[in-house]
This record gives structure tokens, sequence and C-alpha cells, in this order.
């Protein structure tokens, strides 16, 4: 199918952004192939000889030689972690309140790693010192540290600021210790009377949800000695939830002990969802329970029975509670109705759905599948093929799918942000680029990642997308990815999708079956083109491939393996090609299933397709309803990325195949 550049305002989902593997060490990149250059000697002579001065100065700073510290720094005004140094100097000094110092700091790095680190040290000592006034000065409302927002209300109350108490509950009202640093500011709260035992109960019941039984104890004895009973029951609730069985015990009217059953429910539901059904008809018989509660002990019950695979119970439920409209509850019940192919129950769980959800380009491309398979010829103003024409113009899964329908082209939308040379040069030159950049080209990657993200993250949003293109640009393609992901700029397909080793690619392709777009869209899902990219399972570099995987395609292929090889993108391509190649062997040259296998695994695929083998489904059901979440989003992106990637390479491709289509899964 061709390809049609236009623009046209679409969003692409952030779940197309990121592979399926969480990808540990923040500091694994890529070589940068585009940074190796030779620059003028004498400016390489420049930098080496800064790096070794710099080096000489830590040492010095460290052995507390403050005169060759200094004659050393001087040297150094231009070398970008100059910061570094004089930060590591004023730290140390801290305590003698360098008050001056520290201004000057912050207005020399505005906005930096660096400034934000001084900032949580110095409060700190100012608090230790009791500096109330300067720590109101100084304290940034954009500080995420609990204990220093209630330094802050201490502040604020030590100056003066009665009113400072009133802003404490929130603050004390956690399932966890607060900082010792907060105790002052509650023993004045608590003084004040404004400890309630409303809140008591409520930190109570945070305390025993989040399993910190010593808080929990702690703060049944600070109820009124009424309450302390309810307290105790509904720890021994906790830990035995089949105590709501003897029902007598839990007769008294009161929001406590409505509490208490409501949680003793919640927990029984997680192993025997069934028994806490036939319960919660019985207490909801015997208590008089809110609407908003009802609505949510029904939601939690409805949801552990599909986890236990009592689907008709949960349909009962939920179908005889009409303001039961969570999306995710009714999401998994459209895709078991999906799997059992019966398309009027879809279409009254489409009808439950909340509106934003209904309008996604999910539920709107199952909505024109469902009218077509009832034969609807029109639902509110809109046709079947109407529908699917709203949804075509997406780049995404269901854009794909509703283009496809309709006939019409794929729409990628590749629409750069226009910036000068100039604007580029400056975003390449602020200071923490520099920094990053410096940190990078020593080695030290996870602070050369720390730097890039945090100078990234402040910039206006045209600079951040700059930001983005400067990764790419220094071989950081998984940084630029993910800066775009978080600058919701899409539309620069260049950088999101970046052409990387594509002579390994290309030669893999040639000595597999398996086409070149299809290794291009499951690197990208699988590692961003981090070549040494760890995920937690085990799975390493650019194709995610677990050392035993990885050694037994080698020697299946005749290949020599080394574990090292899995970080050599030259290898790690070919052995996952290969692997891909096996996959899409057993199943028929099928993509879905393959991309599905190397996910989750072949034996899972096997088993979901044997566990529908009487009642085959189409292709697009089978994908939406893959019982993994992860698995689901990792087809589906798979799929996607190699119709984006055929367009990056300029080259013509279906999303699905003819067999692929025809064939039931």
């Amino acid at each position: 199918m061709r390809f049609s550049k236009i623009l046209w305002p679409v969003t692409i989902s952030a779940s197309v952004f990121v592979g399926s593997m969480t990808l540990i060490a923040e500091a694994a990149t890529n070589p940068p192939p585009k940074a190796t250059a030779k620059a003028a000697p004498a400016k390489v002579d420049q930098r080496q000889l800064e790096r070794q001065k710099y080096a000489q100065a830590q040492k010095a700073l460290n052995a507390k030689n403050m005169g060759e510290y200094k004659q050393l720094v001087k040297q150094l005004q231009n070398y970008p972690l100059l910061p570094y140094l004089e930060y590591q100097e004023l730290s140390n000094r801290l305590i003698a309140l360098p008050q001056n110092d520290v201004e000057s700091f912050f207005t020399r790095y505005p906005d930096s790693f660096l400034s934000e680190r001084l900032t949580h040290r110095w409060l700190r000592t100012l608090a230790q010192r009791e500096r109330w006034n300067d720590y109101l000065k100084f304290y940034d409302k954009r500080l995420t540290d609990p204990e220093l927002a209630c330094l802050q209300v201490r502040a604020r109350y030590e100056t003066g600021d009665k009113t400072a108490l009133n802003e404490v509950a929130p603050l004390w009202n956690i399932d966890k210790t607060q900082s010792k640093a907060c105790d002052p500011l509650f023993s004045a709260w608590k003084k004040a009377g404004l400890m309630t035992s409303e809140l008591i109960w409520e930190r109570h019941q945070k305390a025993l949800k989040a399993g910190n039984k010593s808080m929990t104890s702690y703060l049944s004895n600070l109820l009124p000695a009424n309450s302390r009973p309810t307290a105790l029951l509904m720890q021994q609730v906790d830990a035995n939830p089949r105590l709501l069985k003897q029902t007598g015990k839990f007769s008294k009217q009161s929001v406590e002990m409505k509490s208490v059953i409501l949680h003793g429910l919640e927990k029984l539901a997680l192993t025997n969802a069934k028994e806490a059904l036939t319960l919660w008809h019985q207490y909801d018989a015997q208590q008089l329970f809110s609407d908003e509660d009802r609505v949510n002990i029904k939601y939690h019950i409805a949801l552990r029975l599909l986890y236990q695979d009592h689907e008709v119970d949960a349909e009962k439920l939920v179908a005889s509670t009409p303001n039961l409209t969570r999306t995710d509850l009714l999401e998994w019940l459209l895709r078991e109705s999906l799997r059992k192919q019966d398309w009027e129950r879809i279409n009254e769980w489409l009808a439950r759905l909340p509106e934003d959800a209904r309008k996604s380009e999910r539920w709107r491309y199952w909505q024109a599948r469902t009218m077509e398979q009832l034969d609807i010829k029109e639902m509110n103003g809109e046709t079947p093929m109407a529908i699917y024409q709203s949804v075509a113009p997406a780049r995404s899964f269901y854009g794909f799918l509703a283009a496809d329908k309709t006939g019409v082209t794929y729409h990628l939308l590749d629409r750069p942000l226009t910036v000068t040379e100039e604007q580029f040069r400056a975003v390449e030159n602020s200071q923490g680029m520099l920094r990053a950049r410096e940190f990078f080209m020593r080695g030290e990657l996870a602070a050369a990642s720390r730097e890039y993200f945090h100078s990234a993250r402040r910039m206006p949003m045209e600079q951040m997308i700059i930001a983005g293109r400067l990764a790419e640009k220094w071989g950081w393609y998984r940084h630029g990815i993910q800066l775009m992901a978080e600058a919701q700029s899409w539309d620069e397909l260049q950088v999101r999708f970046p052409i990387v080793y594509k002579d390994h690619v290309n030669k893999a392709a040639k000595q597999t079956s398996v086409n070149p777009l299809f290794i291009f869209a499951v690197t990208r899902q699988e590692s961003a083109f981090m070549h040494d990219a760890k995920s937690p399972a085990g799975a390493v570099g650019l194709m995610q491939l677990l050392p035993t995987t990885a050694k037994h395609t080698a020697q299946k292929s005749g290949l020599s393996f080394s574990p090292n090889d899995l970080i050599t993108p030259e290898k790690n391509i070919a052995l996952g090609s290969r692997y891909l190649n096996h996959l899409l062997d057993v199943f028929d040259g099928n993509r879905i299933l393959a991309a599905a296998a190397y996910n989750a695994g072949p034996s899972r695929v096997k088993k979901w397709l044997n566990k529908e083998k009487n009642s085959q489904l189409p292709y697009d059901v089978w994908i939406e309803t893959i019982p993994y979440k992860e698995t689901r989003g990792y087809v589906q992106n798979v799929l996607s990325f190699s119709v984006i990637y055929a367009y990056r390479l300029g080259q013509e491709t279906n999303f699905v195949t003819p067999a692929e289509a025809n064939r039931q899964l």
C-alpha cells in the first residue's frame, strides 16, 4: 500500500514509544556514530588538557590542598564541568552558612541539576541551624521532597504564621512514617487540637492497606478508647478476611465498621472473589453503605472475578450495576465478549464505556466492526464506513486497521518542527547540554544522562524538541525517542524512528527470510536502539535476547557465541534475526504470531491458539484479546512500526499481508 505524507492533526498513543522491556542502567547508550569526526587538533589537545587539570583539581580538593585547587580552577573557567568542582567545594563549607556564595552559585547555574541538589543540602543546613526566614527565602515550591515540605510549613509557623498548622494534616496523614524533621511541627499541630479521631482512623486504614503493622499498632493506640476495639477487629480481618463469615461480629452500625467490612471484602476478593461476592450481598442488606462505597467494592470484586476466570459472575455483577463504568473493567469485559465473538454483548459494553474511552481510536474501530457484524447501518448519525474513515488518518495500529478497511493510503504524518541553525546551536551550546556531552565523552554515562534529561525537561517545548534531535545526532537514540515522547512531539519521525545499523539489518535479512522492516520494528520496540540495554529478565542488547536463547540460536546456525556478542550490534542483530526467522518458521510466516512469541514465548502463543481452536478468531480480534497486556501492545507496536519504517526507508508495504489477514487464529 502506498503512503500519503500529509499534514494531519493526529496524536499517537504514548505506548507506541517505549519498548516491551524495562531498560536498566540509565547510563547505557549507543556509541555516538555521528560524533566521531575529528575536530581540529588544537581544540582536541585543549580539551584533553582541561580533562587532566579537572582530575587534578578533584584530587587536590579531596586532599584539602586549596592552594593547588584554586590555581587549577583558574585554568578551567571554560570547562563544562567546572560547576561540579565548585559544587563540591561549596558543599564542604555549607555549615559555615556562606549565603553569598550559595546565591552566586544559583545565579550562575540557574535550574541546573547541581543547583537543585545544592538547594536540598542548603535548606537542610538552614533548618538545622533554625534559620527559618532564610529557609523561606530559598525554598522552591517545585521541590518534591516531603521532608523539605514539612520544614517549609514549620518555617512559616516558627516565623509567626499560625495558619501554617492548617496545612499539616496532608503531611501527617500518609501510610508511612514521615521524617523526624517533621516531628516538632506535628507536635505543635497535635497540641493545637487539630489531630482528630477521624484523621487517626483514616491514617490507620492507610497504614493497614500498606502493610505497615508497626504504624497500625501505634495509630490504634492514639484512637479514643471506644474506637480501639473496632481498629483491632480491622487488623484481625486484614490478617484473616474470612472472619467476615461471622456476620454477628460486624453488625454494629458505624462508619468505622463499614470501613472494616469493605476492607475485609476487598482483601478476601484477592483470593476468593466468589466468596467475597456472596458475603457482599449479605452485608449490603445489613449495612447502609454509600453509593460510592457500593460501586467501589463491586468494582474490586468484579475485577477479581475476572482474574479468577469467573467471567459469568463478573458480567452479572456489572450488568446489574449501571453506574459501574470503570474503563479497565469494561475493557476486560469487552475483550471477553470479543473472544466469544458475542457481538450483541460487545455492543452493550461499548455503550457503557465512559465517553473519553468510547471516543478513542481503539473503541471507535471496534464500534464500526460491531455495527458491521450486527448489520447496524447507522448509529448516532454515523455509518461503519464513516467511523473507519474518521480513524484511518491516525498513524497508529487502529488507524492502519481502519485504512485497510476503507482502502485508503496510510497517513504517515511526518511534520518536524522547523528550526534555524542558530536555534539548534543555542541548545547544543547551552550549559546543560555541554555538561551532558562532556560527561558522555569522558565515559561517565550515568552522569551524562542525568544532565541531559534534567536540562532538557526544563526547556521550553521548542528547545526540548531540539534537544531530542541533538540526542539523535550524538547517537543517543533512546534518549531522543524518550524525550520526544515526553514532549508529545509525535511527528518527529526521524528522531522517533531512527534508521540505525542499516547495513547490519540488511545483511541479517539476506541471511534469513526476515523482512528488514520487521527487524527494524522489533529492534525499535525492544531496545529503542540502545545497544547494551538490559532487561530485568536478563535479556540483553538491541534485540533483547536472553543469553540462553542467543547461545541456542548460534549453535543451530553454526555460529560461534560469547556473552559479549549480545552487546555487539552486528552480532546481536544477526542472532536476533535468526531467532525471529525461527519463530516465523514455527508459525508459518505469520508476523502476528511470531511477534507475540518473541515477546511472550512460543509456548504461550501455542497455548493461546489451542484455547481458541474450537472458535477461531479473525486476526484483529485475536490481537485485541491477547491475554497479556504487554504482549498485546507489543504486537500492535511492531506491526505499526513496520509500516512507519517502510515510509522512512521509502518503501511500500502492507500493514498485514493477505495471508495474515485471511488466517483464522
